[in-house]
C-alpha cells in the first residue's frame, strides 16, 4: 500500500458516547497515522459515557476531551472501512464501502465493571483490523 493511500475507518454507533469513541481511540493508539480515524453517532450523546472514560485510563488512553460527533454523509463518504456498533437502519450505506457490522452490548447506563469486558473485546477486534488494513512493517 501506498502512503498516499491511508485508509480511513468511521466507527458508528447510536449515541457515540461509548463503543465507537473506544474503538476510535484504540485505532489511534495501535495504528498512529497508518489510518485516518473518525467516529460519529446516528443520535449523539451529550457527553461520553464516563464510565467509558473510566475505562479506557484504566488502558492509559485519556478520551475525556472527546464529544460526541453527529454522523453525517461526508463523514461516511470519506472513510474507506465503516464500523457499524448496533445502529441499525440509522446508519446510512453508500455503495463502494467496506461496512463491518460489531453486535456489542452498549455501554450505555452501565458501570466501568460491565464496561471492561465491552472495552477488550474492541480492542481485540481493533487489533485485527489493524492487522489487516494497515499492518506495521517489520523490522
Amino acid at each position: 500500500m501506498s502512503d498516499a493511500a491511508t485508509p480511513s475507518v468511521l466507527f458508528v454507533c447510536v449515541h457515540n458516547a461509548g463503543r465507537s469513541q473506544m474503538a476510535a481511540a484504540f485505532l489511534t493508539r495501535l495504528a498512529g497515522d497508518r489510518v485516518q480515524v473518525r467516529s460519529a453517532g446516528s443520535a449523539p450523546a451529550d457527553t461520553v459515557n464516563p464510565a467509558v472514560i473510566e475505562a479506557m485510563a484504566e488502558t492509559g488512553i485519556d478520551i475525556t476531551a472527546e464529544v460526541p460527533k453527529v454522523l453525517t454523509v461526508e463523514a461516511v463518504q470519506a472513510s474507506d472501512v465503516v464500523v457499524t456498533m448496533g445502529c441499525g437502519d440509522t446508519c446510512p450505506v453508500f455503495p463502494g464501502k467496506r461496512y463491518l457490522d460489531w453486535e456489542l452490548p452498549d455501554p450505555a447506563g452501565q458501570g466501568v465493571e460491565a464496561v471492561r469486558p465491552i472495552r477488550d473485546e474492541i480492542e481485540k477486534r481493533i487489533r485485527g483490523l489493524v492487522d489487516e488494513i494497515a499492518p506495521a512493517s517489520r523490522a
